[in-house]
């Protein structure tokens, strides 16, 4: 088996694992805040604590890794998310808010490191096949992030049985969950994929170098920061509202696990679609599709468990659409040498979008309605269509491009 071949079936394995402990803060974490907090104007606290958490974790992965490799920065990243869930479920236990804000942030580290793996199924690929590579990589998460929330009420259960808050059982599947995906990367994740790939850049003559920086990289961070407002938005504030209006947890679990996998199973499709059609045109469906996600979810009737499931998937599909281009972006745009502290950066600034977005949408929801909530942030996603249309016209684009300049070896 190829190095290339290599990496993309060990870190596809660890992302089945590390999806589920992703799934424990989306489906519970606000409703676990607003029982302990006693408010839901703060529900969205644990969002921005996980998220600020994750912004942290993102810029440390990304210079742990190139520094040392992919193989150390994503079993540290790893290792601290099961830290962070250990903690939220002590806290839960004995009811200390004070230990569990904490706790939600380290708890982060594991969502960071979850996303940063993406970079590390391309970072052998060829340029053309970037897309594919990434979505690889991400559709891996669908199977334990689909099943982390279905197993919501299961977990409760368990964690009712062992005199356990039954909103900490997930977080408990979190840290087994992220301490599985660390020991199948330290133990499997050789040879390295970024040290590899670094050894032949060096080898390689100059012209084999992408072009640096420039609008490559303002148009991936902008498609990734947006969509990830929208969608950290609506979906940390749609398990609230259904509660609000009577639904409980199983229906809240499904409605979740749906837009979980909506955000990682159409990955294959994406992939193909960036490398064949182009990164600028799937990120402007990216817009769009969460604009017709902030549509539905507003004209949702409040008892409708079905169109609120569209709705989400909808979402899911927008964020996937906009992750996968826009990672596509920036990796075409930076040279070898200062990759994975480059995109380290650049998941900084989303995660930290995704921390005031999160913050923000308990705000607004509690000042306004999930419905205006939803019609923001569907008008939101459409900014980034002046972005990659700009940088459309002034980079070229892997997808339309032929000839050595662009060629790589995996």
């Amino acid at each position: 088996m190829s190095p290339y071949r290599r990496t993309i079936a060990v870190v596809m394995f660890s992302q089945v694992f590390s999806g589920a402990g992703l799934a424990a803060g989306v489906t519970v974490g606000s409703l676990l805040a607003a029982e302990m907090l006693g408010t839901t104007s703060l529900s969205g606290l644990p969002s921005v604590l996980f998220t600020v958490g994750s912004a942290g974790a993102a810029l440390g992965v990304g210079r742990l890794s190139q520094r040392l490799g992919r193989r150390a920065g994503l079993t540290a990243g790893y290792v601290a998310g099961a830290l962070g869930s250990a903690g939220v479920v002590l806290a839960a236990v004995l009811g200390s808010v004070s230990l569990l804000l904490p706790a939600l942030l380290i708890y982060g580290a594991g969502s960071a490191t979850n996303l940063q793996a993406r970079y590390a199924g391309a970072d052998l690929a060829e340029p053309r096949r970037r897309g594919s590579a990434v979505s690889s990589v991400l559709v891996a998460t669908t199977f334990g992030a689909v099943a982390g929330p279905n197993l919501v009420a299961v977990t409760g259960r368990i964690a009712s049985g062992w005199g356990i808050p039954a909103l900490a059982g997930p977080f408990a599947l979190a840290a087994v969950a992220y301490a599985l995906a660390a020991v199948v990367i330290f133990a499997l994740l050789r040879p390295d994929p970024l040290t590899s790939a670094l050894a032949a850049a060096e080898a390689s003559a100059p012209a084999d170098e992408p072009p640096t920086g420039g609008p490559g990289v303002v148009a991936g961070v902008a498609t990734m920061v947006l969509t990830q407002i929208v969608m950290v938005a609506v979906m940390t504030m749609t398990p609230v509202h259904m509660q609000a209006h009577g639904h409980g947890l199983s229906a809240t679990g499904l409605v979740i696990a749906v837009h979980i996998a909506a955000m990682f199973l159409p990955s294959p499709l994406t992939g193909y679609l960036v490398d064949r059609v182009g990164r600028t045109p799937v990120a402007i469906a990216a817009g769009v599709t969460l604009l017709a996600a902030g549509l539905v979810s507003a004209t949702a009737p409040e008892g409708s468990v079905a169109l609120l499931t569209v709705a989400l998937a909808l979402l899911g599909l927008g964020w996937n659409l906009g992750l996968v281009s826009g990672t596509a972006m920036i990796t075409d745009a930076v040279p070898q040498r200062s990759r994975a502290k480059t995109q380290g950066a650049a998941d900084l600034g989303i995660a930290l979008s995704g921390a005031a977005a999160g913050l923000g949408s308990g705000v607004l929801m509690a000042a306004t309605s999930y419905a205006a909530l939803s019609i923001v942030g569907g008008l939101l996603a459409l900014a980034v269509i002046p972005f990659v249309a700009a940088a459309g016209r002034r980079q070229p684009d892997p997808a339309a491009t032929t000839g050595g300049r662009w060629s790589s070896r995996p």
